[in-house]
């Protein structure tokens, strides 16, 4: 196929790979899904969510692992003109209730173990109405497989929506504590696809098998990894969860040519023996969400042969900004240069551009970019398009980039956005905490884990492992420290505010 996309709505890259019906779209355990297939669940899909009564531009959260029914979902909320909220599945019932509320979803689906949760916040939430149940009892309200059912009768289904209409809400944790919803219209996620689909060698090309393991409401495995394979054409082996042995297993099955993966799927597999033999099929590997440690990316090329290509990108732009394969050899710890179609600058406090050499914050300008963070689009792009990251980077004699500090006080676990005050908030509650400060600490598996300082109470005997189990209550997992001391005061500036600066050389 060409690397020209289709504007309007983004569902339309899978009315078009139908053009190649047999051709097969989706694997997943045994079964096949073509082309031709995927495209008529999604019409089915889309007809029985309007049946519902939802209208355009409204929300449907999608709280699904990466299974089929996952990219059924997502593209069919499209079609119908709805906005997808994806989940993280690894959401708390607190975690889940933020989202659905602030969203306004009319409806959820989701899976039978997540099915009880949802009816009970359904209840609660005025605003969602409808759950729909994976798997569920044939014949009940709630069932998934129902409502596809029921819309197969309408046929071909045309899409809603054009080119700005909001196509995506995904939540990101802000610094308020509170996760915000980033507003990606479709524009931007085509424009993204449409920017990457001009590297060469190319990220997916139509005859890949593409690994899809990364999580599919993260926006990495959902538009770079499940949007790729539908703007090409390609075939997306669908995984569940990673297990490194068995998806090295399932690599060689079904000789995959293409990863989209992070870190820490590199550092398991730098450790089988068997790694080599794997990545026969593989043509390109691809590494994002997090620094891939210098010592795995070396690992990896003498194993297989292979480098692993690095990227650096956002939630809020679409998410790909920068590549290693845009640059002349992938360096370590480099994130590489700009790819086409995204301008990119380093600018100091005052917004002026740094020397040359200098580090300076990350500013970029494209149509990848997001329209801002629900729901009145605050946060956004300037009026001249440029948005402020946050991150800070230098571009070395070269021309590539390099990360310096990444959003201020974030912390990434595995790819995903963990802001301290979030954690904080929640740790507060506990009665035996009188002060507590979070930071991020090196963790040779995710890149990054969480560290709470506690300042206890008086009196207070609780442990650390009490600490880690109150958080999981009302955090997902990889938000929850996984190390804690117990200090006796922490330090704070001149305003009173904790010094994560001084912390942080105390933690080290």
């Amino acid at each position: 196929m060409t690397t020209s996309l289709p504007s309007g709505n983004l569902s339309d890259l899978v009315r078009r790979a139908a053009e190649h019906p047999d051709k097969p779209a989706l694997l997943f355990r045994d079964s096949v899904v073509t082309w031709s297939e995927l495209d008529g669940l999604v019409d089915a899909a889309a007809a029985g969510l309007t049946g519902l009564g939802l209208a355009q531009g409204e929300r449907l959260a999608i709280s699904l692992a990466n299974t089929p029914e996952f990219p059924v979902a997502y593209f069919a909320a499209l079609r119908a003109g709805l906005v997808a909220v994806p989940l993280n599945t690894g959401y708390t019932a607190d975690e889940l209730r933020h989202a659905l509320s602030d969203s306004g979803a009319r409806g959820m689906v989701t899976t039978r173990a997540g099915a009880a949760t949802a009816q009970e916040l359904a209840r609660e939430i005025e605003s969602l109405e409808h759950v729909l149940v994976v798997g569920a009892t044939t014949g009940q309200p709630s069932s998934w497989e129902d409502l596809l059912e029921q819309g197969r009768s309408a046929g071909r289904v045309e899409s809603r929506g054009s080119d700005e209409d909001l196509a995506v809400l995904l939540y990101t944790s802000g610094t308020s504590g509170r996760p915000k919803g980033a507003m990606l219209p479709h524009r931007a996620l085509l424009a993204n696809l449409a920017q990457t689909a001009q590297i060469q060698p190319p990220v997916v090309a139509s005859d890949d098998v593409v690994l899809l393991v990364l999580p599919l409401f993260h926006i990495y495995g959902l538009s770079a990894a499940l949007g790729a394979v539908a703007a090409h054409g390609a075939t997306g082996l669908l995984i569940e969860r990673f297990d490194p042995v068995e998806t090295l297993a399932e690599i060689r099955r079904h000789a995959v040519t293409s990863i989209v993966g992070a870190p820490p799927m590199y550092v398991a597999w730098s450790m089988l023996p068997d790694v080599e033999d794997a990545f026969t099929s593989v043509r390109l590997a691809l590494s994002g969400a997090a620094p891939l440690p210098a010592a795995v990316l070396q690992r990896m090329l003498d194993v297989t042969g292979h480098h692993v290509f690095e990227g650096y990108g956002l939630t809020e732009t679409a998410p790909v900004l920068t590549s290693t394969l845009m640059s002349e050899a992938a360096k370590p710890d480099s994130i590489g240069r700009p790819v086409p179609g995204v301008e990119l600058r380093l600018v100091d406090e005052q917004g002026r551009l740094v020397e040359e050499g200098d580090p300076g914050e990350v500013s970029v300008r494209g149509a990848n970019v997001f329209l801002g963070y629900w729901p009145e689009a605050s946060g956004g792009p300037d009026a001249d398009g440029w948005f402020a990251t946050g991150d800070v980077a230098y571009v070395d004699p070269d021309g590539d980039l390099h990360l310096v500090d990444r959003r201020r006080e974030m912390v990434l676990v595995s790819g995903f956005n963990v802001y301290p005050r979030e954690v904080e908030d929640v740790l507060l509650t506990h009665p035996e905490v009188q002060e507590v400060a979070v930071i991020g600490i090196p963790h040779p598996y995710t890149g990054e884990s969480v560290k709470a300082l506690i300042v206890l109470v008086p009196g207070s005997s609780l442990s650390a492992d009490e600490v880690i189990a109150y958080s999981a209550r009302s955090l997902a997992r990889f938000k929850c420290p996984t190390a804690v001391s117990f200090v006796s005061a922490l330090p704070h500036g001149a305003t009173g505010k904790v010094s994560k600066g001084q912390l942080r050389e105390m933690s080290a």
